[in-house]
Parts: structure tokens; C-alpha cells; sequence
């Protein structure tokens, strides 16, 4: 008996213990790859300056890197899946350190497209997705918290690599400083060493009901679907093709949920927007008049600030008082975000900035440590990988084209104002479409639920109001 149980246990998420170095692993991996991204921004000056182009052509470096990273997110779940996290974590670092490794030898700007966009950015997708599904597997009761954990390697990277990245460039210059990433990089083998896989039992139960209802959901409308068409059984050959076939219509069961669909349609406001303002406010700094190392002090503080969205939100969000409220917390957050890019026109100095910077990285931190804990709320565990490899594959169009059309706002206007107009008023779009489509799926909720407690009624009433009208009748 004794044995039996700890059997079990060995296999069940820990809310600890090892789970602690995932969270760890996952914080590198966050580290190494959005934080690298963010600072993809502080070469800019320097490939604009090096290749004579303009702003629209130079911006496609960065958002290749990150539209490469997010539409290559399912290929890395499914890599996740089909092998091992621990398999595509090392291999995703082989490839974004030999991406970084070649950009530094690139004599033009197109091969920076290819080494650095796609390269890097495929590596980068093979780690980011399968590295959260890890600390999934191992969390319930402190999930929020441990993804905020997590998450916030995004926003300390940033603070610690944006200064060091400026002093490489005035050391090295670009070339240099994209070599010592490219070996900073490759820690992300180191990482995926230490993804230990866990399975979990089929029959264990989640955590305080989290996401029963999602799932009988899904089970639901996918037997349904099932039970409409009557099939032929195969034949014992084709049987293990078609194995394959349902294990994949299984991990995307998630997508028939209403609730799942109108949270994508906000995906794609809230990634057209996000990504313009790591991209453009070290360059609009600088054409305001701040300094360079300035410039680049404002992603210092953005990031650091980051790391408190991260780890307070994701505390606070685990409190009994506000759990049933994660999705309420993520709108307001990026509300927040859009509101405050909005007024960035008219911060025209070092002071007025830091503001910006702190808001916007708080609340930042909190809706990106929010994504995963919202989603496997909806989906469930058992989803959680599909389900992020297709939330990240969202935004991957938004972020390659919304860098090159701020770029091509600032070339048309002469001025900052429209790309952080745009990027504030697609957040502040994606929180109202998330809203709405919530509050419909709550009325229509409401609504079922009354029509379901009126439709089973206890008959038994009426009869013994009809048999005691009959008596006095015969009386």
C-alpha cells in the first residue's frame, strides 16, 4: 500500500520540489529568448546605421524574430508532445545560438532576415512553448505564482542585458555583442538538461474543480461531433494511421469552445500592439533628445518593473479571493497597457518617460504572466500544450507586420505619435473584444443554467397537487 502510494505521487504534479528547478529552467529560458528579443531593439540604430536603411526595412529584423517565435510555437508543442520538452528545449538552443553566431558575420541586411529572423526565431519557438507547458505539469494550487516566477526571466533579462548589450555594442560594436549572445544563448541546452518529464495520472482530478467545466466541454462537443457520422471500422493496417490522425484531433478538442475563439480574435489586437513599444521607445528617446545610455536605462527599468507585474500578479491572482477572477485581471492589465502608450506623444523628456516606463512594464509583466494561467483555466492541463502552441501561432502575423508599419508611420509622418496611437489603440481594442465576448458567455450561461433548473422541475409536486384535487372533488 505504502509502495502503491508513492508510486503515485512520483508521478503527480508536486507543487514543489522539483518543480521548483522547471521554474527555474523555464526563468532561464524566458531570459535567453524574449529578453534577447527585446533587445534586438537596441541594434537598431546600429543596423539603420551600418546598412543605410531606412526605418520600415531595419524593423523587419525584429519582427521576423518575433513572428518566427510565434508561428513555429506549434511545431515546438508538438515536438513537446510527440518527443520530449526536454528534446526540443536543447534543440531550439542549438539553433538560435548558431542563428546569433551567424548574423554576426552578416554583410547584409537580408541575410540578418534569415539568420537572426528565422534561425533564431525558429530556435526560439522549440524552447518558449514547451518550457511553460513544463511548469503546468508540475503546479495546480500555485500556479499562478509559479508562472509569474517564470515569466519574470523576460522582464530581469531586460534589465540586466539591455545595459550590457550597449556596452558590448560600444566595446565590440555589433558584431561582438551578437557573438556574446550567441554564447549567452546556448545555456538554453543547459535548460532543456534539466526538463525532467512528468506524467501525470489519467485519473486525478484537478485542483479545487479548475477547469471541469472546460473540459466536459470539450468532451462533449467532440463526442458529439463523433457520434453524428457513422464510420467504417479500418482494417488492422490502417489503424495505426489513423491513431495518429485522432491523437492530433484530441490535443485540439479545445478549439470548438466559444470561449477559446473569442479570446484569439483578442490575441491578434493585443499582439499587434505589444510588440511596438519595446521596438520604438529606445528611438523615440533618442529623437527627443535623451541620451543614449538614458535610452536604453528606460528598457532597464521597464524590464525590472516587469518582474514585479510578474510575481505580484501572479501571487495575487492565487489568492482564493481573486482566483475566479484571473480573466477580469488580464483585461484590466492590458486596458492598462493600451491606455498608457496612448499618452506617450506627450512624455517628450528622460522624467516623463520613466513614468511610462513603469507603468507599462507592470502591467505588462501581469498579462504575460496571466496568458498561460487564463488559457489552461479555459482548456485545462491536458491542453495546455496545443493550446499555448496555437495562442503564441496568433501572434505571429500581428508581429511581423506591426513593426514595419510603425516603421512606415514614422517614415511617412516624420514623427512617433501614430505607431504608439496604433499600438495603444489595438490593446485597448483587444480588452474591450475579451470583455464583450465574456460578458455574452456569461449571459448565455446564466440563461442555460435557468432554462436547465426549469426544465427538471420535480414532477412529483404537480401530481400530488392533481391527486388532492381529485380527492376533494370525490369528497
Amino acid at each position: 500500500m505504502v509502495a502503491g502510494k508513492r508510486q503515485r505521487g512520483a508521478g503527480s504534479p508536486l507543487d514543489g520540489g522539483w518543480g521548483w528547478v522547471i521554474v527555474g529552467c523555464c526563468f532561464m529560458v524566458t531570459v535567453c529568448t524574449r529578453a534577447v528579443t527585446r533587445c534586438v531593439s537596441i541594434f537598431f540604430v546600429e543596423f539603420q546605421a551600418h546598412f543605410g536603411a531606412d526605418y520600415a526595412a531595419t524593423a523587419w529584423v525584429h519582427s521576423l524574430v518575433d513572428c518566427t517565435t510565434m508561428l513555429f510555437a506549434p511545431v515546438g508543442s508538438l515536438v513537446g508532445n510527440r518527443w520530449s520538452c526536454r528534446v526540443a528545449v536543447m534543440l531550439g538552443g542549438l539553433l538560435s545560438s548558431c542563428g546569433l553566431l551567424l548574423s554576426s558575420f552578416s554583410s547584409r541586411l537580408e541575410f540578418l532576415y534569415l539568420s537572426m529572423g528565422v534561425l533564431t526565431g525558429v530556435g526560439f519557438a522549440l524552447c518558449y512553448t514547451p518550457a511553460i507547458t513544463m511548469v503546468g505539469c508540475y503546479f495546480r494550487q500555485r500556479k499562478a505564482l509559479a508562472y509569474g516566477i517564470a515569466m519574470s526571466g523576460s522582464g530581469i533579462g531586460t534589465f540586466v542585458l539591455a545595459p550590457v548589450v550597449q556596452l558590448l555594442i560600444e566595446l565590440y560594436s555589433w558584431r561582438g555583442a551578437l557573438l556574446v549572445l550567441s554564447a549567452f544563448v546556448a545555456n538554453l541546452c543547459v535548460c532543456g538538461a534539466l526538463l525532467r518529464p512528468i506524467k501525470p495520472h489519467k485519473d486525478e482530478e484537478w485542483a479545487e474543480g479548475e477547469g471541469k467545466e472546460s473540459s466536459f466541454t470539450i468532451e462533449k462537443v467532440a463526442a458529439t461531433a463523433a457520434s453524428t457520422v457513422e464510420k467504417p471500422r479500418p482494417s488492422a493496417a490502417e489503424e495505426v494511421v489513423l491513431s495518429s490522425c485522432f491523437l492530433s484531433f484530441k490535443e485540439y478538442r479545445f478549439l470548438l469552445l466559444p470561449d477559446f475563439l473569442g479570446m484569439a480574435v483578442s490575441f491578434l489586437f493585443l499582439a499587434t500592439g505589444c510588440s511596438l513599444p519595446f521596438i520604438y521607445l529606445v528611438p523615440y528617446a533618442l529623437s527627443v533628445g535623451v541620451c543614449h545610455q538614458h535610452a536604453a536605462f528606460l528598457m532597464s527599468i521597464l524590464g525590472v518593473i516587469d518582474i514585479m507585474g510578474n510575481i505580484t500578479f501572479g501571487w495575487l491572482t492565487d489568492r482564493r479571493c481573486l482566483k475566479p477572477y484571473r480573466l477580469a485581471c488580464y483585461v484590466f492589465s492590458v486596458a492598462m497597457e493600451g491606455l498608457c502608450c496612448l499618452f506617450v506623444p506627450l512624455l517628450q523628456s528622460f522624467p516623463l518617460l520613466v513614468p511610462f516606463a513603469i507603468l507599462y512594464g507592470y502591467f505588462d509583466g501581469a498579462y504575460v504572466a496571466l496568458i498561460p494561467v487564463v488559457t489552461s483555466d479555459l482548456v485545462g492541463p491536458q491542453y495546455l500544450s496545443s493550446a499555448l502552441g496555437v495562442v503564441y501561432f496568433l501572434h505571429a502575423i500581428p508581429y511581423l507586420i506591426s513593426p514595419p508599419i510603425g516603421g512606415w508611420l514614422v517614415d511617412v509622418t516624420g514623427s512617433y505619435m501614430a505607431t504608439f496611437f496604433l499600438s495603444g489603440a489595438a490593446m485597448v481594442l483587444s480588452s474591450l473584444i475579451l470583455s464583450i465576448v465574456s460578458g455574452i458567455r456569461r449571459c448565455q450561461r446564466r440563461v442555460s443554467a435557468v432554462a436547465e433548473d426549469t426544465k427538471h422541475e420535480p414532477l412529483p409536486t404537480i401530481a400530488s397537487d392533481q391527486s388532492e384535487c381529485f380527492m376533494a372533488v370525490a369528497s
